[in-house]
């Protein structure tokens, strides 16, 4: 556990000169504000205030302040080494210190209160997928790349190993412990598997995963996206989840499979109202095809399984995609799996018939869904579902190249 005098002394001895406050809006995007390390113990005692409006939008009127998480200090490696550059992942709360409402930071701490109530602890391992495009003349994104490599293919085929290699050893310098690392199955498309952990960290590792890599790109004049489907007609990305439940230190699926079934029939159970935040973009559906109510769903292992790894059993989600808010899909998928426990869901028995298969049916499962507002609260669940929906009206009004392709010379 780091104290505030342990950060006070290693900015010190390391020269860091700024610290980035980072924190998630409701939909996982990661937000920013520097600092200089004079302003450090003001920040520590939850006296830095931000515009919570801005953030949040109208419904959020109130001076919102960030509280800084002393055991998520690091040094970022990709910065320059005189004045460098620290971070920090902050919750937000309100002005007398409690937690806020609408962050999803605090909300999964809240349900992971609800775990730890019933004397379990949660461990997350999750594995992120990731596309690497190169950028134009200014620098902005493309979907372009000159690589044909497949799964598991190596140089010279895989043109983006050299950046690949960069991000493993920036972060294993951020304290990650990386598993492996490889070309997936699409061009331009790859993973990184890291060892995960207990609690919101698991959660916070994930926010700091993606913002690694994306900076690692920028350095080879690449971007890196985390959108599930940018390639037409090519696997989309996803970011697999395993849970597993420790009870006075032992993972309770080692010596129970009946409660790792339940486990899984929950998730399976609540995957249709769930699904508007583990997948929450308009995209986000093309990667879930084979999954569609409307199709034969592929096998039901593809989507929930329990799976044994060296003697470790969890449960694997496959579904959710990396777009989505971390904290809010792991709180969701936990509390579904706790209901499966209490209810004794099993797979067979969870009543899954499929996936919806866009974001609008999606956001009408989640609207009428008491799970999701239990969970996540009322306001939060309110305030998410209504501007999912204004960007699916957006999407709808907007005139694609498809519809320009089919219908212009024709009619």
């Amino acid at each position: 556990m780091n104290t505030l005098d342990d950060i006070l002394n290693l900015i010190d001895e390391e020269g860091v000169e700024f610290i980035r406050l980072q924190f998630a809006d409701i939909f996982g995007n990661l937000k920013n504000v520097a600092i200089t390390p004079g302003q450090i113990e003001r920040v520590s005692a939850g006296r830095f205030s931000i515009e919570g409006e801005t953030v949040f939008g109208e419904s959020a009127d109130e001076v919102l302040y960030l509280k800084p998480d002393l055991d998520t200090f690091v040094i970022l490696p990709w910065r320059p080494k005189h004045g460098k550059v620290g971070k920090l992942i902050c919750s937000v709360v309100t002005a007398d210190g409690k937690p806020y409402e609408l962050c999803s930071r605090s909300i999964l701490a809240s349900n992971l209160d609800i775990l730890k109530d019933k004397g379990y602890e949660a461990y997350t391992d999750p594995e992120c997928e990731f596309f690497l495009f190169h950028t134009d003349d200014a620098g902005l994104a493309t979907t372009i790349t000159h690589e044909e490599a497949g799964y598991m293919d190596v140089g010279p085929v895989d043109l983006g190993e050299n950046a690949r290699r960069d991000m493993v050893l920036t972060l294993e310098e951020m304290g990650f412990d990386i598993k492996a690392s490889h070309h997936e199955k699409a061009p331009g498309q790859h993973e990184i598997d890291f060892r995960g952990d207990c609690g919101v960290k698991a959660a916070d590792d994930v926010m700091t995963f993606k913002f690694a890599v994306r900076s690692v790109a920028r350095s080879f004049g690449l971007h890196a996206t985390f959108m599930p489907s940018p390639i037409q007609d090519a696997p989309g990305s996803s970011m697999h989840l395993k849970l597993s439940l420790y009870k006075e230190g032992r993972n309770l699926f080692n010596s129970s499979e009946e409660t790792a079934g339940y486990f899984a029939g929950g998730i399976m159970k609540y995957a249709p109202e769930t699904v508007a935040f583990t997948n929450p973009l308009v995209n986000s559906y093309k990667r879930l095809d084979r999954w569609k109510v409307s199709k034969k769903p592929a096998p039901l292992r593809n989507l929930v399984s329990v799976t044994d790894e060296c003697g470790e059993k969890s449960v694997e989600v496959r579904f959710p995609d990396p777009s989505a808010n971390v904290y809010l899909t792991i709180a969701l998928l936990l509390r579904a799996g706790l209901k499966g426990i209490d209810e004794h869901i099993t797979p067979d028995n969870s009543g899954f018939h499929g996936l919806p298969g866009n974001l609008k049916d999606a956001l009408l499962k989640s609207h009428d869904s008491s799970f999701v507002k239990e969970v996540l609260g009322d306001r939060f669940a309110d305030l998410y579902i209504s501007a999912k929906f204004e960007e699916w009206d957006d999407y709808l009004n907007k005139v694609s190249d498809w519809e320009l392709e089919r219908y212009l010379l024709k009619v």
